[in-house]
């Protein structure tokens, strides 16, 4: 469980699994200081919390069979997308209020181009993560999902092994 202020109310985040589920997700998002937190996990898809320091990324990967949404409610970035690594043809500058929407396999990263931590949240289609895991650092994540401590639940929805997330 996460625990963020609003006002003079302490708001608690609790991955509750497939069971309902209502969160000021904006505060949460801007008071987040993880590099990953999951919200939410459900059948089919997921919600998650990330803080990206100034100067790095939520890293350059594809997701074969993963629709991601991403909002951003702090600091600025730039968006790069394309069909393959070395290919990112799609930029965009985004800040406050943007959303970028990428399709399963596309190439994709966020940068943090600006002078404090990025907030956003992300929404993945399957679910992606392990539920309720919160992960300090990008290098935390990382070494969960070599692990196999970062993987969806059984009881979600997911496609077939074919096609394997890549990091650039």
């Amino acid at each position: 469980m996460t625990s963020y202020e609003k006002g003079t109310r302490t708001m608690n985040i609790n991955d509750n699994g497939p069971n309902p589920n209502a969160f000021d997700i904006e505060t949460a998002t801007r008071q987040n200081d993880n590099y990953r937190t999951v919200a939410w996990t459900g059948k089919y898809f997921q919600v998650t919390l990330m803080s990206i320091p100034v100067g790095e990324s939520i890293g350059l990967e594809v997701h074969p069979n993963t629709d991601q949404f991403l909002r951003l409610d702090a600091g600025q970035g730039r968006c790069v997308m394309g069909p393959t690594r070395d290919e990112l043809n799609f930029t965009q500058e985004v800040t406050d209020g943007w959303s970028i929407q990428v399709p399963a396999g596309t190439w994709h990263d966020v940068i943090n181009t600006g002078d404090e931590p990025m907030r956003l949240y992300a929404i993945y289609a399957p679910v992606h993560h392990a539920p309720g895991l919160t992960q300090a650092t990008s290098v935390d994540a990382e070494q969960d999902e070599k692990s196999g401590v970062d993987t969806p639940p059984a009881w979600t929805v997911q496609p077939g092994e074919d096609a394997p997330d890549q990091h650039a």
